[in-house]
């Protein structure tokens, strides 16, 4: 079953409009030039999510012949990630996509890469306040939405739930702080018993998940914004034998099987591939702005006129019967991953 796509025909709209205008404008359409790169800059780089993100975003870069590069820090650590998306920038690509792991720290990169020449765009988390030209991600308050109307279905709507939680990154924090909002003005009666952060560590959401038992026998449902904590938390129910629903945000091969094997009631899977491949197209218009002249003032307040603030490339909900269909190897088959 797959979320309604909301804002992505809006985009692609405008992505044909622009076209039209290049090919009246620009000799040739809108291509690259020969050696044009864009980069997709990421942090914890071994994670599962990012493969078929940067699938999507190679494909539309090959519509336009251009050149792509994967990039980012293998650890969860935002002066790492920060590091890299420094190094990315020395080497003067027309575009980087980005996944900030917090927003702050980013806004003096993503500003200075933009005034270098480099445009910026982030996807499935933001920084607000830099100069980025779009975002692009799943709309994180429909996904706490649906997490809260499915959890009281299953479970009603006078029990106890937890949450667990990854602070500072700007998707993860609305899925929870969203649910919870939700939660208090439509189920009053639901209870709130557990609230931990395991920052997308598997042995910290094992042991969290545990203690959070261990208090409140009667626990019923458990929402977490991430798969790698959701990891953790299945193995600590499991081993107490515990009859708790669990939902999460984002899938991983492990919570897959869970899911197969009942153990997960569901996933809530942002369209990775749509994100990728929007996101790529946000980069790249930016990039080749010169092709668009919109009604408003970009030329005396000097912004690049190619602001998207905001395109949601969906979520796919998934569950015991549809689980095949995200097999990541599957996926992969015949794929040149680099």
């Amino acid at each position: 079953m797959k979320h309604n796509v909301t804002g992505i025909l809006a985009s692609l709209a405008m992505t044909a409009s622009v076209i039209s205008v290049s090919s009246a404008q620009a000799e040739g359409g809108l291509r690259c030039e020969p050696g044009e790169t864009y980069i997709m800059n990421v942090m914890v780089s071994g994670h599962p999510y990012w493969v078929p993100v940067y699938q999507g975003f190679k494909q539309a870069a090959e519509a336009f012949g251009c050149e792509t590069v994967f990039s980012g820090t293998p650890d969860y650590d935002i002066t790492k990630q920060i590091a890299s998306f420094e190094q990315d920038m020395v080497k003067q690509p027309a575009g980087i996509l980005v996944h900030p792991m917090q927003s702050d720290p980013f806004i003096e990169p993503i500003d200075r890469a933009i005034d270098s020449g480099t445009e910026v765009a982030t996807f499935a988390a933001d920084s607000p306040k830099s100069k980025r030209t779009a975002y692009i991600t799943s709309d994180n308050l429909a996904e706490a939405k649906f997490a809260a109307e499915e959890i009281v279905s299953q479970i009603g709507d006078s029990a106890e739930f937890a949450v667990l939680e990854n602070p500072g990154q700007s998707n993860h924090d609305l899925r929870v702080t969203a649910l919870l909002s939700y939660m208090e003005e439509h189920y009053p009666n639901m209870k709130l018993v557990g609230r931990q952060a395991t920052n997308q560590d598997s042995t910290a959401a094992y042991r969290a998940t545990a203690s959070i038992l261990q208090a409140n026998p009667n626990l019923g449902a458990l929402w977490i914004p991430e798969a790698g904590s959701a990891e953790g938390a299945v193995a600590a129910i499991l081993e107490a034998k515990a009859e708790v629903l669990v939902m999460h945000a984002d899938i991983t091969p492990t919570t897959l099987e869970h899911i197969k094997a009942g153990n997960i009631h569901m996933a809530l899977n942002p369209n990775q591939a749509m994100q990728g491949f929007m996101g790529f197209m946000s980069t790249f218009l930016a990039a080749h702005s010169e092709v668009f002249d919109p009604f408003n003032d970009y030329k005396v307040s000097g912004y690049n006129p190619m602001q998207i603030p905001f395109v949601d490339n969906g979520f796919s909900v998934i569950t015991k019967e549809n689980a095949d269909s995200f097999d990541l190897n599957v996926y992969m088959d015949g794929r040149d991953p680099s």
